[in-house]
C-alpha cells in the first residue's frame, strides 16, 4: 500500500476516533475549540498498523536525509507508547531495528528508581515521539529527562501538530519536528 493510501487511511480512522470539535480545556490549561485524542487512533489494531507503517517510512526518510543512525524511539508515557511501539514493530522486518522505550513522568518510586524504561542506554541516538503537540510542553520534559541520560536527539516524531507553537518551542530547543498530520492536514 503507498503511504498517500495509508495516509488517507489513517485520516479517515483519526477523524472517526480522535478529533472532536466543542469547548475544551487542554492539559496545558488553554482553552480550545479542537480536541484530539491520538491515544484512540493509536490503540486500534488498523490504526497501530497505519501509524507503524507511516511512521517508519517517514523515520528512514528522515533519517537518510540526516544522515544519521538512531537506536530506539520512545517519548512520555502514555501517549507516545503505542506510537513508539507500533513504529518500532514496523522497524522489525528491517535490517537496523529501533528499539522500544519509554519515559515515566517522574522516577520510580522504588527499585531502581528508573524513569526510562524498556530497551534504552546512555548515549544512544534516539527519536523522541510525542502523539499531540500544542505548546511542546511534554515533549520537552522527555527531552530533558533523556538528555539527562546521555541520549542524543535525532528529532521528534510528531503523530498530530496543533499549530498552537509547540513545533516552534521543541524546534527552539534544537530538536527538529516531524509531524505526520497537523490540524491544517486534518481539517483541510
Amino acid at each position: 500500500m503507498a503511504n498517500d493510501d495509508i495516509r488517507a487511511q489513517l485520516k479517515s480512522i483519526l477523524l472517526e476516533k480522535s478529533v472532536r470539535t466543542g469547548e475544551f480545556t487542554l492539559a496545558s490549561g488553554k482553552k480550545s475549540d479542537l480536541y484530539i485524542d491520538c491515544r484512540v487512533t493509536a490503540m486500534d489494531p488498523v490504526g497501530a498498523t497505519l501509524i507503524g507503517k507511516l511512521g517508519w517510512d517517514t523515520v528512514k526518510a528522515e533519517l537518510s536525509e540526516r544522515g544519521v543512525e538512531a537506536n530506539s524511539i520512545g517519548g512520555m508515557t502514555l501517549g507516545a507508547d503505542p506510537i513508539s511501539l507500533a513504529v518500532g514493530m514496523t522497524s522489525a522486518s528491517d535490517e537496523k531495528p529501533l528499539q522500544v522505550f519509554t519515559v515515566r513522568k517522574e522516577p520510580k518510586g522504588h527499585g531502581k528508581g528508573k524513569q526510562i524504561e524498556g530497551n534504552f542506554n546512555q548515549g544512544d541516538t534516539i527519536v523522541i515521539v510525542d502523539d499531540v503537540i500544542t505548546t511542546g510542553g511534554s515533549t520537552l520534559k522527555a527531552a530533558d529527562v533523556l538528555e539527562a541520560s546521555g541520549a542524543k536527539i535525532a528529532f521528534a516524531l510528531v503523530l498530530v501538530d496543533r499549530e498552537e507553537g509547540g513545533r516552534e518551542a521543541i524546534e527552539a530547543r534544537g530538536i527538529p519536528v516531524v509531524s505526520l498530520f497537523s490540524r491544517s492536514t486534518l481539517l483541510d
